[in-house]
This record gives C-alpha cells, sequence and structure tokens, in this order.
C-alpha cells in the first residue's frame, strides 16, 4: 500500500475518531496504522488510550474498505470503556456503531440476505478473531463489582 493512501486513511480515522468520542465523553491516545505484516487482528486498543488498527487486506495488501475500517475503529473506540468482550461492550459498542452509521461515517455494503441497518452478527462484531478458535469450557461467573 502507498504511504500517502495510508496516510489519508489514517487522517480520515483520526476526524472520524474524533467526533465518535466526543459523542461518547470517550478520550483516547492515539490512532495509528498497525505495523506491516500484522495479521492476526483487525485493530488493537492499549490500557493507554492508544488504537493500532490494520488498513491492508492480509493476502493481497490492499487498503481494506472504509466500512471494515471504520466497523474496527468503532470496536476499538468502545474498548475505552468496556475492556472486554462482554454483554455491555457489545452493547456499546453496537451504540457506537449506530451513531457512526447515522452520522454517515459508518456506511457498509448491502450484503445479497441482510436487511438495511441490521445489526452485525455476534461474529462481526469481534474483529479480533480472525480463525475459529476451539471451545473451552466457560469459567465460572464472576460479580462485577466495579462496572
Amino acid at each position: 500500500m502507498d504511504r500517502t493512501i495510508a496516510r489519508e486513511l489514517i487522517e480520515q480515522l483520526n476526524r472520524d475518531a474524533a467526533r465518535i468520542a466526543s459523542r461518547f465523553g470517550l478520550e483516547y491516545a492515539s490512532i495509528t496504522a498497525e505495523r506491516k505484516g500484522v495479521n492476526g487482528h483487525y485493530g488493537v486498543c492499549y490500557s493507554d488510550g492508544a488504537i493500532r488498527i490494520r488498513l491492508r487486506h492480509a493476502t493481497t495488501g490492499k487498503p481494506l474498505k472504509y466500512s471494515s475500517l471504520v466497523n474496527t475503529l468503532c470496536h476499538e473506540l468502545a474498548h475505552l470503556r468496556h475492556f472486554n468482550h462482554g454483554p455491555r461492550f457489545k452493547t456499546f459498542y453496537f451504540e457506537i456503531l449506530d451513531f457512526a452509521r447515522e452520522a454517515g461515517i459508518y456506511r457498509p455494503s448491502r450484503l445479497a440476505g441482510k436487511q438495511p441497518g441490521a445489526r452485525p452478527s455476534p461474529a462481526a462484531g469481534t474483529p479480533h478473531r480472525t480463525r475459529r478458535e476451539p471451545e473451552v469450557p466457560a469459567a465460572p461467573e464472576q460479580l462485577d463489582l466495579f462496572g
């Protein structure tokens, strides 16, 4: 991918992130492109508020669709409030996606069999997972005293 394209994508993601973060009272440290060669996830949010987003397709190296980048951005922004993939995270992530859609930031293409405006399936809601993970028995439920 051309450096100019990567820079323009990150600049646009930063502008869109600022609008979204402002709406939800979120603070992040930075939004940058993931390092070349990192293909195990679409994005990552660190506890210090730094967000990295993979801009390239894993096999072709071409830029990902902007709607995919925004979906990942929304997912990582949701981690600023809920640093897990629990029910409250998913609810908040969908709230952010809904706002981004209404604001014209998130414009996914219509897929065959999908209804316009439909929320993504839970699998689509966790873009970090790129391959099927083996089933692991659930750990005992813990009380969330500080959330």
